[in-house]
């Protein structure tokens, strides 16, 4: 390696580092360390196919995903025995994952979603060919439960795919699996799927004070959780899990390298179920919950901060994503916030300071207290008065 690729290096790590730590915007925890797991990349990890079944290719990482699967199925209230999931690339993919095995027990199912899913979805939904219809969304983010009921009383005949929310992208609302399944019972629905986006709230609903329902044992069909954001890996990554008939459905055997194809991708990150399982090793159950209560109380303190200084802003009941009106283009810039039309948010996750969020309100104090223009031309006015 030359001089001039390790100058370009040495500035791209001090970038990344610095833009690391600025982010109050994006649900990227960033206060674990991987340091552990360094020698890993210099080594091929490659697990290929079905992470239940081994393979010809030995240098995998499949012991420790399937210890990550097990771990979040007793999260999630699943049956290990009737559960089948696997390590994915993010969101996303755990997301077109549940909507291709939907697909498959449902060819002529129609899905239903509300204006607050991810923007991936509808491009799964383009790249699956299925047919669906989006939802309106209350205010809070919810999906719209009286849109969805005369939405499907159209289409009662027709089995119903419902993509659930747990935690949406701009403001961490969470569908009421409750009231969906009202509707389901209402249409006396014999055929319906139930997938659920859980890429954030996911992996910290099991600990709420009134724990939402959306697990396994609530009645759902697959989840998918992702594992760069609140765990915190530094590669994106998720996993997916489903009740084992689904998977069973789209599964075959592929003979060279002797594992069965279930998964969207054939050569997988090895990787990732590696950072996941350090992780979970590292933090358990109880290390989980107190990373949740302690962004909990950032959240709480950023809100109660704003509403003191008089900014407009407010939260979802246990969410750790406070939604504000959309600041300046240059605070936004500064902190790397999200917006979306006139909203923006910031997401207390693990490893963001009180500090951060003080210095975020100073600045949106000189906002809140400048003189309107108006008032100024005023003053001058009666000066010269």
């Amino acid at each position: 390696m030359n001089r001039q690729t390790d100058d370009l290096l040495k500035a791209e790590l001090e970038r990344l580092t610095q833009m690391n730590a600025g982010y109050l915007g994006y649900p990227l925890a960033r206060d674990f360390s991987f340091d552990a797991l360094a020698p890993f990349l210099n080594l091929q990890i490659n697990n290929v196919g079905d992470p239940f079944t081994p393979s010809s290719l030995t240098i995998d990482t499949k012991e420790r995903e399937i210890e990550v699967l097990h771990f979040f199925s007793k999260m999630l209230r699943a049956s290990i025995e009737n559960t089948w999931g696997y390590v994915t690339n993010g969101g996303s993919e755990g997301n077109l994952y549940g909507l291709y095995l939907a697909r498959e027990a449902y060819p002529n199912g129609m899905v239903y979603y509300s204006e607050s899913t991810h923007y991936s979805v509808k491009k799964n939904l383009h790249l699956l060919n299925i047919p669906n219809i989006v939802i309106r969304s209350l205010d809070n983010g919810e999906i719209d439960y009286r849109d969805l009921d005369r939405t499907v009383k159209l289409r009662r005949h027709r089995p119903a795919i419902f993509f659930m929310n747990v935690g949406t992208t701009m403001t961490e609302a969470i569908d009421q699996l409750d009231k969906i399944k009202a509707i389901i019972t209402k249409y006396a629905l014999k055929d319906y799927y139930i997938h659920v986006d859980g890429a954030l709230a996911g992996i910290m609903a099991p600990f709420y004070k009134e724990k939402p329902k959306f697990d396994f044992q609530d009645g759902i069909d697959s989840i998918s959780i992702s594992g760069h954001k609140f765990i915190g890996s530094p590669i994106p990554c998720g996993i997916v899990l489903c009740k084992k008939e689904h998977s069973d459905r789209i599964a075959k055997s592929i003979s060279y390298v002797k594992t069965k194809d279930t998964t969207i991708t054939g050569s997988r990150n090895g990787l990732s179920p590696l950072i996941i399982w350090y992780a979970l090793k590292k933090l358990g159950v109880s290390g989980l919950r107190q990373r949740y209560e302690s962004s909990k109380e950032l959240a709480e303190y950023t809100l109660t901060q704003l509403t003191l200084i008089g900014y407009d802003a407010w939260k979802n009941k246990n969410a750790i994503t406070i939604v504000l009106k959309k600041p300046s283009d240059l605070i936004c810039k500064k902190y790397q916030l999200a917006v979306q039309d006139d909203i923006a948010h910031i997401i207390c996750m693990p490893g963001i300071e009180k500090s951060q969020i003080d210095a975020l309100i100073d600045d949106l104090k000189e906002t809140v207290f400048e003189k309107p223009p108006l008032v100024e031309d005023f003053n001058a006015m009666m000066v010269e008065f």
